[in-house]
């Protein structure tokens, strides 16, 4: 069986993740779909919890569907909202107003 997490998928992602402009959000699954692989949003989400390892980049700019924000990640409102990112709720971004057009 053939590992489908490596390190050219893993900087594909992050380099998706780096075009994200501020202000604005993604989903995973809008990462997905972009790298060609539509039903892995969760590698994605897998992928930017190890994204310190390999640089910085604005993984608080990806959200889930909703807009809901990465659970126990408690830093990422205060970013999103330094970036005048609309909040819906205490756990949500308005992703109706604010999320990327690729």
């Amino acid at each position: 069986m053939k590992r489908i997490l490596n390190e050219e998928l893993i900087f594909e992602i992050l380099s998706v993740v780096e075009e994200i402009p501020k202000g604005e959000v993604a989903t995973y699954g809008q990462i997905a779909r972009l790298i060609g692989r539509e039903r892995n949003s969760r590698l994605v989400g897998r992928v930017l919890s190890m994204s310190e390892f390999y640089g910085d980049y604005p993984c608080h700019r990806v959200v889930n569907h909703a807009g809901r924000l990465a659970p126990g990640w408690r830093e990422q409102r205060q970013l999103l909202e330094d970036e005048d990112v609309p909040m819906k709720d205490e756990n949500h971004a308005d992703i109706k107003s604010c999320q990327w057009e690729y």
